[in-house]
């Protein structure tokens, strides 16, 4: 009788079925307020679904309603962890659409403060895919007590510390205080230290190479053809980095590298990052030691709207101007009709559009993979949902 009771019938036999689950919109692991919609068999994840909008703010929409500088702030808001970046995206837009020049030490000051915000961005985004990988919260702390450095010098630099609003078309704000370029110095001097320190721990770390190698693999011809840039891009082996591409700025005054990974999986997703805060540090060095000691931070066409942004009135016309942001090539498309505001903004938003393949990286994988494949695209909601 007990033996009948605990027969075990052929599985092969049995008809399964398939588990939707949501995940979020209040998952810790989720980088916002963000829900996946899963399909699973078992604990294979089937068919995935992002669904985002919860954080819908009109950006665009706000945009075209106030004036040129007004948006400067806003930009900020939307990767809140790079607004130097945002701010020099929006910045090359006008500033192509009405022809200004940007002082020499301006340059420098903006390409400084925009390697320091890709150091930033790296160095967090690999402490929160430790944590989904379940190692708690202790990378995430090494992480943030070099990222604590960098944002006490935008705080000193701009007067906030994540929502800078720092850059002015044709220049920057104001000029940097004393003592901050040595500073700066100091901060990168140090940096390579904790990389290596930070390599030691992980890269290669037994745990992090079995749930990243070989997992969420974006092929490099489906990586062109979703419009994949940034990290996610390289990662599977495609060389393009807007940096290179375009030479805006004085980027092509500097001498660095285009980190390649070859599987394009998690773990070159974490490589590349590593491997491109090295070559960040390298232009950071150069641009220090090449700053002009002194010198304009504003065009001069712009001297007579820095009390007055409301008149500055771009002649009519149509510009893009694009970025490499942390996360991937952020562009701002702005058409003016000759009024103090744009009459079309549109913002590429790489948060939003590397999102776009996490389904195709994650079906045949099991749901604990979606986790760690979402936190290696690297997502912030308030770029996605702008």
């Amino acid at each position: 009788m007990m033996e009948k009771m605990f027969e075990v019938q052929d599985p092969v036999n049995h008809d399964t079925q398939t588990l939707q689950v949501n995940i979020g919109p209040q998952h810790p692991s989720t980088h916002g307020v963000f829900r996946m919609n899963v399909v699973l068999d078992g604990e294979t994840v089937v068919s995935l679904k992002p669904v985002m909008g919860y954080l819908h703010r009109n950006h665009e929409q706000i945009a075209e309603n106030i004036s040129y500088t007004a948006s400067m702030p806003y930009t900020d808001r939307l990767d809140y962890f790079n607004s130097m970046s945002n701010n020099f995206a929006w910045a090359l837009a006008v500033e192509k659409l009405a022809n200004l020049d940007v002082p020499e030490r301006a340059q420098y000051i903006r390409v400084i403060m925009a390697e320091l915000t890709r150091l930033v961005n790296h160095v967090s985004v690999i402490g929160f895919l430790l944590n989904d990988l379940g190692a708690f919260f202790t990378p995430v702390l090494y992480a943030f007590r070099e990222r604590e450095k960098i944002l006490d010098i935008f705080e000193e630099v701009s007067g906030a510390r994540m929502m800078c609003n720092f850059l002015r078309f044709g220049g920057i704000k104001r000029d940097l205080p004393a003592g901050t370029l040595e500073r700066i110095k100091e901060v990168i001097q140090n940096f390579p230290k904790f990389l290596d320190e930070f390599e030691t721990l992980l890269t290669k770390n037994e745990i992090l190479c079995m749930r990243c190698q070989n997992v969420g693999v974006l092929p490099a011809e489906l990586a062109v053809n979703a419009s994949i840039t940034g990290p996610m891009l390289r990662a599977s082996g495609v060389n393009y980095d807007v940096r290179k591409a375009d030479k805006y700025s004085i980027y092509d005054r500097f001498d660095f590298k285009i980190p390649l990974g070859q599987t394009g999986d998690v773990y070159d997703r974490y490589y590349c990052r590593v491997l491109e805060m090295r070559e960040s540090l390298k232009i950071l060095q150069q641009a220090l030691r090449d700053i002009p000691v002194t010198g304009e931070i504003i065009s001069k066409k712009m001297a007579p709207f820095v009390k007055a942004p409301r008149n500055f009135k771009p002649p009519v016309g149509e510009a893009y101007g694009r970025v490499e942001a942390p996360k991937g090539e952020l562009g701002f498309y702005v058409v003016s009709d000759g009024t103090p505001q744009p009459w079309r903004y549109h913002v590429r938003a790489p948060s939003l559009i590397n999102l776009t393949i996490l389904e195709d990286l994650c079906i045949g994988h099991k749901v604990a993979d979606a986790i760690v494949i979402l936190g290696s695209i690297d997502i912030v909601l308030g770029e996605v949902d702008h």
